[in-house]
């Protein structure tokens, strides 16, 4: 079954069901996120580890309000472990590789691949993003930005939650958000 079909199914289904009330009886859509990653215009050596700690901790933060709100299903990345490593080591930038998304796309066995990066202008000025892409055709279904100020574990997961609250809320108003 191609793309656009099974696309229009789980609209479908997912209009029916706001129609019959809101009560979500079919299953999100499957969503292998590949995790965050730093962008930083002025490197700073001293705070790599707790970056790297925050940017772990809010994949683990995304992952779990995703799945609490029913938006996806999130897939376990440990049986294709090497595959995200080798697409890993080849770029720089996952995010910024429209092939390593697609090879991961391809690879992973999800309905949906997601890629998110924060971007640090300054330890002030920050933004976390996702993109997220149909495995199936490669088409981006999503990209989101959020604003943050300060650089400290409460502001990274304030801007995840809002991200995903977010999310959550637009696609109650429009059931094919993000799909």
């Amino acid at each position: 079954m191609n793309a656009t079909i099974r696309r229009l199914r789980r609209l479908l289904v997912a209009a029916l069901l706001c129609a019959a009330g809101g009560v979500a009886l079919a299953a999100p859509p499957s969503l292998a996120m590949i995790g965050f990653e730093l962008l930083e215009d002025h490197p700073d050596g001293s705070r790599d580890a707790e970056q790297q700690a925050r940017l772990k901790m809010i994949d683990a933060e995304f992952r779990a309000l995703i799945a609490e709100r029913g938006l996806y299903r999130p897939v376990d990345l440990a049986p294709q472990q090497a595959l995200v490593d080798k697409v890993r080591n080849s770029a720089e930038f996952v995010f910024r590789c429209v092939h390593c998304k697609s090879d991961l796309a391809a690879g992973l066995g999800s309905d949906y691949v997601a890629v998110g990066w924060v971007q640090k202008v300054s330890n002030l000025i920050l933004n976390v993003n996702i993109e997220i892409i149909e495995a199936a055709s490669g088409r981006v279904a999503l990209v989101k930005s959020v604003d943050l100020r300060g650089n400290n574990d409460e502001s990274w997961l304030r801007g995840v939650r809002f991200m995903v609250r977010d999310m959550a809320e637009k696609r109650a108003l429009n059931p094919g958000y993000g799909l």
